[in-house]
């Protein structure tokens, strides 16, 4: 079974299939999304608005902090073993303390109470922000404060089968180091990629690592096809550890799918016969055109069907 559909994702690339463009000002790649009325601090749960730091917090200051995405369906957090491997790990290398209280269990709870609150249990975006407290530099606790908010989403995951029109941002960075697979709250480069996607009316943007090569795009990881091989940025590139990502990458290995995590250089773009990108809450999107160059779907719609569908469908 897994030889012949092997072959048959090979197979797919004897031809090229190239679907025209079409004009339009510009896609939503984000759900609608209605905001909650209230968001937890630390276990309180308090009306939207409410201040709650000061000047001298150092996620303000500094970036400070990391924070996962989360998608929540019917009470539950898609992939929610993942997230949490990911989120104490991190907690981890950035040296913050990790009171006994602080755990998985609790922190899923804390997320329940604050769907329920704002009636968004039954699909929406989540978001846990953890981040130190009030410091100078070289002066500060490490006991991980955190902020919850949810929004719902009104939007299923389907397929985009109209695509994104994306393009490469050369003028800014992802660094690779032993901190840049991390969600980290210092987003500058992507939060400079998304302005000058905005600007050049584009639906996202992927940006480059210290080498000129991908790295990401602005909140997802990126994945190339040629010729039924499937390709991904390694970790070492400077991309973030993605939870959706993690999740494709073993099913692909599990099927027996060429797939191959390294090195992409930037003029591998035009040459890529399919390209998408993956995050937790939009799952798998298909790239139309990047740079001007066109791509087919075929196996990212094959993808999204066998590996999306049965996460939402619960």
């Amino acid at each position: 079974m897994q030889q012949n559909l092997t072959g048959l994702i090979v197979s797919i690339y004897n031809f090229r299939v190239i679907k025209p463009a079409r004009f339009k000002l510009l896609l939503l790649y984000f759900c609608l999304m209605e905001s909650g009325k209230h968001f937890c601090y630390n276990g309180k749960l308090l009306s939207s608005g409410k201040l709650i730091i000061s000047a001298d917090n150092r996620s303000f200051r500094f970036g400070d902090g990391f924070f996962e995405t989360m998608k929540m369906i019917n009470g539950n957090i898609v992939l929610s073993n993942y997230h949490f491997e990911r989120l104490f790990s991190s907690l981890q290398v950035l040296k913050f303390e990790h009171p006994e209280f602080f755990n998985a269990e609790y922190l899923l709870q804390q997320i329940k109470n604050l769907a329920i609150k704002n009636k968004h249990e039954q699909l929406a975006r989540i978001r846990l922000n953890i981040f130190r407290g009030d410091g100078g530099l070289y002066d500060c606790e490490n006991f991980p404060n955190y902020i919850i908010q949810t929004w719902k989403i009104t939007e299923p995951s389907v397929f985009n089968a109209d695509g994104l029109i994306t393009g490469i941002y050369t003028k800014a960075k992802k660094t690779c180091d032993d901190f840049s697979h991390i969600k980290s709250n210092n987003y500058l480069p992507y939060v400079m990629a998304a302005l000058w996607a905005k600007e050049t009316r584009l639906d996202d943007a992927v940006v480059l690592n210290t080498y000129n090569r991908i790295a990401e795009a602005t909140i997802a990881n990126i994945f190339i096809v040629k010729n039924g091989r499937i390709k991904t940025p390694a970790l070492s590139e400077g991309c973030i550890n993605g939870v959706m990502r993690r999740y494709i990458i073993q099913s692909l290995r599990k099927e027996n799918i060429p797939l191959e995590e390294g090195k992409i250089e930037a003029g591998e773009i035009e040459e890529a016969n399919e390209i998408f990108l993956t995050n937790a809450v939009q799952g798998l999107k298909w790239i139309k055109q990047c740079n001007n160059y066109n791509y087919s779907f075929d196996l990212t719609e094959y993808l999204h069907n066998k590996f999306l569908l049965p996460l939402v469908n619960v």
